[in-house]
């Protein structure tokens, strides 16, 4: 009996995880279609079911496109300087840049990319240093985000030697990109120029 419970319980919980994905694309895709639908668009006499969704895939094809070319990076870049300078809200648009990993130095949350040892010791896990600083004997620590996948926003903070970390040549947005894509984006694994 107990054998039975276990099956029936690991495929029950197997056929939830499998479905998750599926699911929450379906409910993204017929909340933001509602939501769209229950806006002016859906009474121009040329409104067909699905036109919210096309419409915003092409609305975010074409800043994609226009933020690749020259002129339109330009023009992102004006409007990404602007957003900085308001007053109240600059700030907030500056802070969600940073949690989002497009801002990266010494001004944001996280400094730079490093590879450290995993809890396996076969492994080695991405971190995100947010700060560096000295033990009382004087050696050179680092406070590293470890993050988890693909959920990025949780993990542990750890405190290590900066000689246990291995500086990464890899973006703050990249390294986000690959936990969020649990590892599917391709991942640079060379040293940091600085570092070598």
């Amino acid at each position: 009996m107990q054998f039975l419970t276990g099956h029936i319980s690991r495929c029950f919980l197997a056929g939830i995880v499998a479905l998750l994905p599926i699911g929450g694309l379906v409910l993204t895709v017929v909340y933001l279609e509602s939501t769209l639908a229950g806006s002016w668009l859906a009474k121009q006499p040329w409104y067909f079911p699905g036109l919210g969704l096309l419409a915003t895939a092409v609305a975010i094809y074409a800043i994609g496109l226009t933020v690749s070319t020259f002129l339109g990076r330009w023009a992102w870049n004006l409007l990404d300087r602007l957003f900085n300078s308001l007053p109240a809200l600059g700030r907030l648009y500056q802070t969600l840049k940073q949690i989002l990993g497009y801002g990266e130095g010494k001004d944001a949350i996280f400094l730079r990319v490093v590879l450290l040892k995993g809890s396996s010791p076969e492994g080695e896990e991405l971190g995100l240093v947010t700060n560096e600083t000295t033990d009382a004997s004087g050696l050179s620590k680092l406070v590293v985000f470890v993050p988890g996948a693909p959920n990025p926003t949780t993990g542990r903070l750890i405190v290590i030697d900066a000689t246990r970390t291995v500086p990464l040549a890899m973006s703050v947005s990249d390294a986000l990109k690959t936990l969020l894509s649990v590892g599917k984006t391709p991942i640079v694994l060379a040293r940091s120029p600085t570092s070598a």
